[in-house]
């Protein structure tokens, strides 16, 4: 089995090892976007779905369906529920709309003196 060393550890891992370690690497991490009063945080779950709190509480689990339309997922089939739902979709433009915020360390990342 081909092995590929990471940087960081010099550490010799299997490649599918570091390929699934990479991916989980550029996941996006969790934020917080606000709807007029109401806070909420979002879990990307990848595949441009996502779960969603509301009020510190796990309320939903929605997904891309087309560029404008957001579906609810079912809890216990996780598959969509196909009703058109005005808070899950402006939950989704919020999330279309978010820009990551970049941290310090990460934009001195690739500087060369």
């Amino acid at each position: 089995m081909k092995c590929l060393p990471t940087i960081a550890s010099g550490v010799l891992y299997p490649k599918q090892m570091f390929l699934s370690l990479h991916k989980k690497e550029n996941m996006q991490e969790p934020f917080d976007i606000e709807i007029g009063p109401i806070n909420y945080s979002v879990f990307p779950e990848g595949n441009d779905s996502y779960t969603i709190f509301k009020e510190g509480k796990e309320y939903i689990q929605i997904q891309k369906d087309t560029s404008s339309i957001w579906l609810k997922m079912d809890y216990k089939t996780e598959l969509p529920i196909f009703e058109e739902d005005e808070e899950v979709n402006a939950i989704g433009q919020a999330i279309e709309k978010y820009v990551p915020e970049e941290d310090e360390d990460d934009s001195n990342e690739f500087i060369v003196d």
